[in-house]
């Protein structure tokens, strides 16, 4: 909401409100009063996160209108507890039913305070709104705009932090699907590894805006629940939307990288690389790969790492950086693979491990010949390796394979040349006859076929018609 210039310097300050009127501050101190003019149309209210379009009207306590959302094309709209408006809204739309209409009478404390808004709003002025909810939108917290995670605060919590990835968080939570409740804990998990503990996607995104002490419930469309897998233990099929009604009870937050020492940042960076192996080992290659990411951010710039401290953060970050890869191939993103191995090998350029991952990358990019070269350098550096060998072997006939599919492709593709050259001639000389049919003009050969004229009966020898359809004199 904003305020337009105006001309009235001063509040009333002996305004009173209605004695209807309901106080709806927390504290009772009557600085937010509400008179209801028209009921709503249920008993559902709007809580903290939602989106909500009214239409409202404010004046001054001598009536002066400073600003109205009836003048402009669309009702006002902002989202509900997230500090944009004044806080006589935030408290007293939040006691509004959808289609009620009241009007808030507004002392300077929750308004525009002592200084006002000039040139409109005095210092220290109690402003009344008239305000119709017109209705909210349930806030999506995808961060897209396919509303695959609403949530509808059930309990407001304290505080205006949240937690972020790597907190400990200590959550209870009941799962349903189409009415059945299928879980039903309480939970303490580090955000990011919800997997490993049978927590959806949609969950965790969550929970990165909850505040301490919040129950909400969720609404999580497929791609947010347990996708197109489903969740054989809970009986989830796939492609499953579900509701999960989620407490955050408290957390840990984890210390931002730029405000650890050195030692702490090669310390949180292990740490996360014996996550990482943990869930590589148990074949959770999703988890891993997102702990093994999470180390780069704490080493992978060696700037403030103290001198005898580079040499141990260079061997973390090579055989994070080969971790990363053999995730990638596990997961079948060999691209990503090269990507990782070619980091790992301007740290190391005779590492066997970057050179065998690479090339297995590369023969699965079709691309025999590269992944051959990093093979035969691990041979070079390693003559008994007997993995590399075989993979050159590999290497060799998939060359030939491709050899000789090209030549076939090519065969092919020169005889659609040659099939289209035929049919070009072709067509010229269609046109060709075409053209000679068109130079017997009007004497062509339906004109031979007609029965000859009476003049034509009679004298016979004055005229003939040649082949050619050209008149000779006889």
């Amino acid at each position: 909401m904003t305020v337009e210039a105006g001309t009235n310097e001063s509040p009333n300050e002996e305004y009173k409100a209605p004695a209807s009127a309901l106080d709806v501050t927390p504290t009772l101190d009557g600085g937010v009063l509400k008179e209801i003019i028209k009921e709503g149309e249920s008993e559902e209210t709007p809580l903290s996160g939602c989106k909500v379009h009214v239409h409202y009207t404010g004046k001054l306590t001598d009536g002066t209108v400073f600003d109205s959302s009836r003048d402009k094309p669309q009702p006002f709209t902002f989202q509900l507890g997230k500090g944009k408006v004044i806080k006589a809204w935030e408290l007293g739309i939040a006691t509004m039913k959808k289609g009620e209409v009241a009007v808030l009478h507004c002392k300077h404390e929750y308004a525009y305070g002592i200084t006002g808004s000039p040139p409109k709003i005095p210092p220290k002025a109690t402003l009344i709104f008239e305000v119709e909810l017109i209705e909210w939108d349930v806030e999506n917290l995808s961060g897209k705009k396919d509303n695959g995670i609403l949530r509808r605060p059930i309990t407001n919590g304290t505080g205006i932090d949240s937690p972020k990835e790597l907190a400990e968080v200590e959550i209870h939570l009941v799962g349903e699907y189409e009415g059945r409740v299928f879980d039903d804990r309480d939970v303490i998990f580090c955000l990011g590894e919800g997997a490993d503990n049978d927590i959806p996607p949609g969950v965790e995104k969550a929970l990165e805006s909850f505040v301490r002490g919040e129950t909400s419930k969720l609404e999580l469309k497929p791609k947010y629940g347990f996708g197109d897998i489903g969740h054989e233990k809970f009986g989830i099929p796939p492609g499953a939307s579900l509701v999960y009604t989620v407490t955050l009870k408290k957390y840990d937050q984890p210390k931002d990288s730029w405000m650890m020492s050195s030692h702490e940042k090669l310390d949180e960076a292990k740490n996360l690389k014996e996550k990482g192996t943990k869930y590589f080992k148990a074949e959770k290659f999703d988890l891993a790969l997102k702990m093994y990411k999470k180390v780069l951010e704490f080493i992978e710039s060696d700037a403030g790492f103290e001198e005898e401290l580079l040499a141990d953060r260079s061997t973390v970050l090579l055989a994070t950086n080969l971790n990363i890869a053999m995730c990638h191939l596990k997961l079948k993103h060999f691209t990503e693979a090269k990507k990782s191995c070619d980091v790992a090998l301007d740290l190391d350029a005779n590492n066997l491990k970057a050179l065998f991952r690479r090339g297995q990358a590369l023969l699965q990019m079709c691309e025999p010949s590269l992944a051959r070269k990093d093979f035969e350098k691990v041979v070079a550096l390693e003559p008994t390796n007997k993995a590399a060998a075989a993979q050159i072997s590999v290497c060799t006939q998939r060359q030939r394979e491709l050899h000789s599919k090209e030549k076939i492709m090519y065969a092919n593709m020169f005889e659609k040349f040659a099939q289209k050259d035929r049919e070009k001639e072709d067509l010229e000389r269609l046109k060709g006859e075409e053209a000679m049919k068109g130079s017997f003009g009007e004497w062509g050969a339906d004109e031979r076929q007609r029965e000859p004229t009476h003049f034509e009966r009679e004298n016979p020898d004055i005229l003939m018609l040649d082949t050619a359809g050209d008149f000779k004199n006889m």
